[in-house]
């Protein structure tokens, strides 16, 4: 069978790679025929070992009569068994360990191990260490990420976290998925164009915090010892956190860092450089990583494709050995898929790819997603640019968290989560969590004399019009084979029997007119009609980034034409990821409402049923700023994030941006009305006899010299500076319903890059009719009062500081 020859670069795309590695009769260049054969030898013991559902039953090591090696005995720490396992292995045999495809050590029992797989929200098909075609032919389909988060609901974020490991869990026993997962991704939502902001929770660093630290522990399945508030930093982790079947499974933080652009005016994420400020790395970009790693204790890193301020980010030594000395990280670290390879091929970066492979390694990377190292690291220990106590480090960390996870303890079925089967995946307690995520998570945005809910038993007819109200494929990216995938127009058929339905135009990109007069034609027929429209993979999704935040093609068309022949006003639906520019119907009155509804998964027409009938009562909020159009002149190569007059920037996200917006950060609507009370909040705060080093200088000699700040490293004892905000809630309509509550501050006016404001705590809460409720959110002056200056360090301003909850503002003094 010949062999197709692939161009210089070509390798790099995540989806190409992982077609390649399915597709094994390819020729790789640099490879020569007997690595080739070797690659397909390679595949198939995977799918022997790892995969296969027509393949063997799982396969693990420390069988007899391999159980007596040292590194099988779990009475020894961890530390002792991977340095027992390295020693037992030859060169060759640790360069074959390097790759996310490692290859089978027979001569020891140790089968073949995939350590890619997917999991953003539910189990995925993107990476090739799972597989569907077994036991377990679907798994639970939960709402894609930013919809997820706008439910800004802790305690949702981490029940699906841990109900996704549940499935993993249960198809690793299977043989069809691995222990490792490359989730989540908590890069932030910077622009709107990015095709992946889909994947993340939204645009601001300490909701994408919370949300990363709750992914991770929810899925890792870790006991949090220590603080009662879940985002108090605890210690870092030592050797005595490190114990066999400790994790349940690893979480893996991604793209680690500033990485946000996929294709766009001539660059791409293989070779763009991320010119990044000290301040805007450490007051945006670095701040989800942190907490991901400090408080999530997350088991895996994942460093991004880009270069950062010049550097690749897998070959930047400062910025892998941050995470690890800076912020006490003890996992593993995974390039992107094949991003050591883009070090050479795409940022010629360095000369050779011997040298590619030798910087990253000793950056601090790991193991290569990829075969990069595999097939160059030979060479490189010839040339002398790397030593193998350089890959046994490496070794160290990747065995050491797969010993966590209890590979290397015998029997999985014996062990703790070996009794997890299909009865577990799919399981009806799953579905009910993914429709209440989705129905927690959409977001009513318009709704004009509360238009909405309906009552179904008036409702004599209804025309559903758009190519995305009759699709399943509603998950958006890195989504599996979903259990009972539902239409909107199957969920809406539900409820009205006399219900029409016309694609209006033939797919999203809406490039032909001619499916609009059967659109209009049931329209002027229905007693209500509701327009689906929107975004799909087709104009956002990994490597595709969008160029205007218009609707696509005729879409508006269409939407306008329905508006003008209806009966009655009409329900505007949006689907899709990335923000929209829909200013159009926000000013027609003849478009009655608008709903968000993200990519909701597998139950997303029942959640968008029960909300157009009244049955739930949406609460989400957006994650994101919804920008107009004009927003597009900015480059999306600019990774500033503060506004610059001088030169017509306007910034980004709400913390920011200082131009106009459709819908900002936090909006959303409900089908009730809250009033907000505050109950108790101090109204000064003193720094006295906390303070030290430089910033007591600086105090002593007064405020001639204009400093009205202290460093947050010359505190004391931030903690006992904490204290809890009280609010009461309450619902002053006839409908029960939920409702997020935003605290956000405000610095001192003087304070120069400032931002507009910043989000300190919230909380989902929910009161009956007429009712109230209260709720606490602590407040952290020193995290959550704190700026960020140009030399990257945190300052605390002193001074009067604002604290706003919806219309309220609770001023707040900081004195020394």
């Amino acid at each position: 069978m010949p062999f197709k020859k692939r161009e210089k670069g070509e390798l790099q795309n995540c989806q190409e790679y992982r077609r390649l590695r399915s597709t094994t009769l390819e020729y790789i260049p640099g490879w020569n025929m007997f690595y080739s054969f070797r690659f397909l030898f390679l595949s198939i013991i995977t799918c022997f070992y790892v995969l296969g559902p027509s393949c063997s039953q799982l396969q693990y090591p420390c069988k007899p009569p391999y159980d007596k090696y040292q590194f099988c005995d779990t009475s020894h720490p961890i530390k002792t068994r991977a340095k027992s396992l390295i020693s037992l292995l030859t060169l060759d045999e640790k360069i074959q360990q390097l790759s996310d495809n490692a290859t089978q050590i027979s001569r020891l029992g140790i089968p073949a191990y995939e350590w890619w797989s997917e999991s953003l929200h539910g189990i995925a098909t993107n990476g090739p260490g799972i597989s569907f075609n077994g036991t377990i032919q679907s798994a639970t389909g939960f709402p894609q990420v930013i919809l997820t988060a706008a439910a800004f609901n802790r305690t949702l974020w981490r029940e699906i976290a841990k109900a996704v490991a549940v499935e993993a869990r249960a198809m690793y026993n299977l043989g069809q998925a691995g222990l490792t997962f490359f989730a989540p991704n908590i890069n932030i939502f910077r622009d709107p164009r990015w095709g992946r902001g889909q994947e993340t929770p939204g645009e601001d660093p300490m909701v994408t915090s919370a949300y990363a630290i709750e992914y991770v522990r929810g899925f890792q399945g870790q006991n949090q010892r220590g603080s009662k508030h879940p985002y108090r930093e605890r210690r870092f982790l030592n050797d005595d956190d490190q114990r066999s079947g400790s994790l349940m499974l690893s979480a893996c933080c991604k793209h680690y860092t500033a990485y946000d652009l996929e294709k766009w005016g001539g660059h791409t994420r293989y070779d763009f450089d991320a010119k990044v400020t000290n301040q805007d790395m450490e007051d945006t970009y670095q701040p989800p990583f942190k907490s991901c790693i400090v408080q999530g204790r997350a088991s895996c890193l994942m460093c991004s494709y880009n270069r950062v301020n010049g550097i690749p980010a897998c070959a930047d030594r400062d910025l892998l050995h941050k995470a690890r000395n800076d912020w006490g990280f003890k996992g593993y670290i995974t390039s992107d898929c094949d991003a050591v390879a883009t070090i050479f091929e795409n940022n010629n970066f360095t000369k050779t790819k011997e040298e590619a492979v030798a910087v990253a390694l000793k950056a601090g990377t790991d193991i290569n997603c990829g075969t990069y190292m595999l097939r160059h690291m030979k060479s490189a220990i010839d040339q002398g640019k790397v030593l193998e106590e350089d890959i046994d480090r490496a070794l160290f960390n990747l065995f050491s968290v797969l010993l966590q996870l209890g590979l290397f303890d015998g029997n999985p079925a014996r062990r703790q989560f070996g009794n997890l089967g299909s009865q577990n995946v799919c399981s009806s307690e799953h579905k009910t969590l993914a429709l209440e995520a989705a129905m927690q998570g959409i977001v009513l945005l318009k709704n004009n004399q509360k238009f909405l809910p309906w009552n179904k038993n008036d409702v004599s007819s209804v025309a559903i019009i758009g190519p995305m109200a009759n699709t399943t494929n509603i998950g958006g990216d890195y989504t599996g084979f979903s259990c009972n995938p539902e239409s909107i127009l199957q969920g809406l058929k539900n409820y009205v029997k006399d219900t029409f339905y016309a694609a209006g135009c033939q797919d999203v990109p809406c490039n032909s007119t001619a499916g609009i007069p059967e659109a209009l034609s049931i329209a002027k027929e229905a007693e209500y009609v509701i327009v689906v429209a929107g975004l799909d993979l087709s104009q956002e999704t990994e490597d595709l980034d969008r160029y205007s935040l218009l609707l696509p093609g005729h879409q508006m068309a269409l939407i306008r034409a329905v508006a003008s022949v209806s009966k009655k006003p009409v329900v505007l639906v949006l689907t899709g990821g990335g923000p929209v520019d829909v200013s159009f119907a926000e000013g027609d009155q003849q478009i009655a409402s608008i709903i968000w509804i993200g990519y909701p998964g597998e139950t997303g027409g029942k959640a968008l049923s029960q909300i157009l009938f009244g049955e739930y009562n949406p609460g989400g909020r957006l994650p994101m700023t919804w920008y107009p159009e004009s927003f597009t002149s900015i480059p999306m190569t600019d990774m500033s994030m503060r506004a610059d007059p001088s030169r017509g920037y306007p910034g980004r996200t709400y913390r920011f941006y200082t131009g106009e917006r459709v819908y900002g950060f936090g909006h959303g609507l409900s089908y009730t009305n809250f009033n907000y009370k505050i109950l108790s909040a101090p109204e000064r705060l003193s720094l006295s006899g906390q303070v030290k080093g430089k910033s007591r200088r600086y105090i002593l000699q007064g405020g001639g010299n204009g400093l009205d700040y202290v460093h947050v490293d010359d505190v004391a004892y931030c903690d006992s500076l904490r204290f809890y905000m009280q609010i009461s809630i309450i619902n002053n309509g006839d409908i029960d319903g939920s409702q997020v509550v935003l605290l956000f501050s405000q610095v001192p006016k003087s304070f120069t890059g400032a931002p507009e404001k910043q989000i300190v705590g919230f909380d989902r809460v929910h009161a009956l009719a007429y009712r109230s409720v209260e709720t606490s959110i602590l407040v952290d002056p020193c995290e959550h009062l704190s700026i960020v200056n140009e030399q990257g360090r945190k300052i605390l301003p002193l001074g009067d500081h604002t604290l706003m909850v919806e219309d309220l503002k609770h001023t707040l003094s900081i004195e020394a």
